[in-house]
């Protein structure tokens, strides 16, 4: 069986770290980035999900989570923001998103979310 692809966006290090090794002793192949830049060309790896923080050193994962949503090949792509921002909710709903995790989360919320979206 092929093992689930991750993609994690986020520029804080310490949550890219957790999610990578957290992730990776689940059994899943992770993608991750720091840099908002890079987020397309992941993208274009066909990850089965995506973890996108709503605010990454000047760019809006709004915008990010728009244009993954808007193109047709990865439209499909279930997109969930993360953040401690209180409107994260809120946020998520308008671009489109599938669903959100308030920072700071549980390991469990993770791999739930996991589940729930690449059954």
């Amino acid at each position: 069986m092929n093992k689930k692809k991750v993609l994690v966006a986020d520029d804080d290090p310490s949550i890219v770290d957790v999610m990578e090794i957290l992730l990776v002793d689940n059994g899943y192949e992770v993608l991750i980035t720091q840099n908002p830049d890079k987020i397309d060309d992941l993208v274009k790896q066909m990850p089965d999900i995506i973890f996108l923080d709503i605010w990454m050193s000047g760019v809006s994962g709004n915008d990010v989570c728009q244009r993954i949503k808007s193109n047709d090949l990865s439209k499909h792509i279930p997109v969930i923001m993360f953040s401690a921002n209180r409107d994260t909710k809120e946020i998520a709903l308008q671009c489109g998103a599938n669903g959100f995790i308030a920072k700071p989360f549980e390991i469990t919320e993770i791999l739930n979310v996991i589940e729930k979206f690449t059954k």
